[in-house]
């Protein structure tokens, strides 16, 4: 799944930093880059937790 979107998005990161204007720039990159993932794997998990605790 992750294999998928990362060439869904084709972005190259290393570039984008290695020509990068200064520090603070290679940092919201990073952030940038990663934040989608880590928000998406978060609402999986509570998307499970929510239907493994449901009662009917």
């Amino acid at each position: 799944m992750t294999t998928l979107i990362l060439l869904l998005q084709k972005v190259n990161i290393e570039e984008k930093i290695k020509n990068a204007p200064n520090d603070g720039y290679q940092i919201g990159v990073l952030i940038g880059s990663y934040l989608p993932f880590i928000i998406l794997v978060l609402l999986a998990y509570w998307t499970y937790h929510r239907a493994k605790n449901r009662k009917e």
